[in-house]
């Protein structure tokens, strides 16, 4: 299963959680298991339209999702997900 790394500014609604296992094929699917478990996760990490937010960066192995096929990336069983806040001008905490 892919490894997802927690910015601390998530782990709060993860219950302290660093890292997760999650099954799941794209980004899309992994998130949409996180937020079962976890419910508004995904409204932290995507905008009103659903779509990754300017102030997030997702990546698969260090590759942007944006430049992999978005929310449809596919994951490789073995792949470390990791969710990175953006350097300056926002926060999880407006989404």
């Amino acid at each position: 299963m892919p490894t997802v790394r927690i910015p601390s500014q998530l782990r709060n609604i993860l219950g302290g959680e660093r890292k997760l296992e999650e099954a799941g094929s794209t980004i899309r699917s992994i998130l949409d298991e996180i937020d079962n478990d976890h419910p508004g996760i995904k409204h932290r990490i995507l905008d009103e339209k659903g779509d990754p937010s300017a102030f997030v960066g997702v990546y698969i192995d260090g590759d942007d999702i944006r430049f992999l096929g978005g929310l449809d990336a596919e994951v490789p069983e073995s792949s470390e997900v990791s969710i990175v806040p953006a350097a300056a001008g926002g926060n999880f905490e407006s989404h």
